[in-house]
């Protein structure tokens, strides 16, 4: 045989351990629910790396309810699945399952939003620093409006879920600085559209001539706001400041309509980062407790069409 041939079937033989091992390996992934574009935009990140790298995914979408995630991970650890991604609805309630996944040696990747568990029991959190984001936000307000006298009113997302509570805390520690600054009306909008724009009804039934900037938690909310404000018969961004966070192409759409003041971007793209996690922990390395993803800020005077053209998501 010819040295060209003994090296084309040595390559062969490489794919096909490759193939056979990335065959072996099943990973279960926890999903909150996909009820907007930035949650569908996690979910097909992963669904994707997973076919890239030749593992099987089983995949359940817990609906936004905390007690089907749990039912899920519990049925991966009864399947005997090499490995958990989870996207915890909120920060509390997972010590029991964690721990379950831990005695039968099952490692478990948190994407998106922390837990208050043991740090131990997972193998890392791959994830945005939200309470940076909330800060980043307020800085962007205070550059476009002064230092006030201002009047906020915040779309929260789920209640005590970790970006909620910690963009909550990011804006504040900037605009408690400043005594002409306050929120006037803060209610969950539970990240969602719909939910979004009925809060901003409400809330512009209530102090629609008082309201002078609105912070939403995540896109989606904000893009219910922009629909209640223009229903309203006023002009969302110039009106009423608006900003955001997720980096979702719809808010992009508002930036580039002048309809969105500014979206801070905090990535869904968490495939190829959660299953390099995974493998780390197959190969017995230790990791930090969180990889932080890079947040950037994309303020309504720097989206071009180009920019828009450019997303992923």
């Amino acid at each position: 045989m010819t040295k060209k041939g003994l090296i084309i079937i040595s390559i062969l033989l490489c794919l096909v351990s490759f193939n056979t091992f990335a065959a072996d390996k099943i990973v279960g992934f926890s999903q909150i629910d996909n009820q907007n574009p930035w949650r569908l935009a996690e979910t097909e990140s992963i669904k994707s790396e997973a076919a890239l790298r030749g593992y099987e995914l089983k995949y359940a979408d817990a609906q936004a309810d905390q007690a089907n995630q749990v039912k899920a991970i519990r049925s991966f650890i009864a399947q005997g699945v090499d490995g958990i991604i989870l996207a915890p609805k909120t920060s509390s309630g997972w010590d029991p399952v964690l721990l379950e996944a831990e005695e039968a040696g099952i490692p478990v990747v948190l994407v998106d939003r922390n837990v208050d568990s043991d740090p131990d029991l997972v193998v890392t959190f791959i994830g945005s620093d939200f309470v940076l984001e909330g800060e980043m936000i307020a800085d962007q307000m205070i550059h476009d409006l002064g230092e006030g006298p201002l009047k906020i009113a915040e779309l929260q997302g789920q209640p005590g879920a970790d970006p909620t509570v910690d963009r909550a805390k990011g804006f504040r520690n900037i605009i408690d600085q400043y005594a002409n600054i306050e929120i006037l009306l803060s209610q969950t909008g539970e990240f969602n559209r719909v939910q979004g724009k009925q809060v901003m009804e409400a809330f512009l039934k209530a102090e629609g001539g008082k309201i002078d900037a609105v912070y939403a938690h995540n896109d989606d909310m904000a893009i219910g706001a922009i629909q209640a404000i223009e229903e309203y018969g006023l002009v969302p961004g110039k009106d009423i400041w608006i900003g955001s966070i997720d980096g979702v192409r719809d808010a992009f759409v508002a930036l580039a309509d002048k309809k969105l003041n500014v979206s801070v971007e905090c990535t869904p793209l968490m495939g190829p980062s959660a299953f390099d996690a995974l493998e780390a922990a197959w190969n017995g390395e230790e990791l930090q407790d969180w990889i932080v993803n890079e947040d950037g800020v994309f303020p309504m005077d720097a989206v071009t069409q180009e920019v828009l053209d450019s997303r992923k998501y």
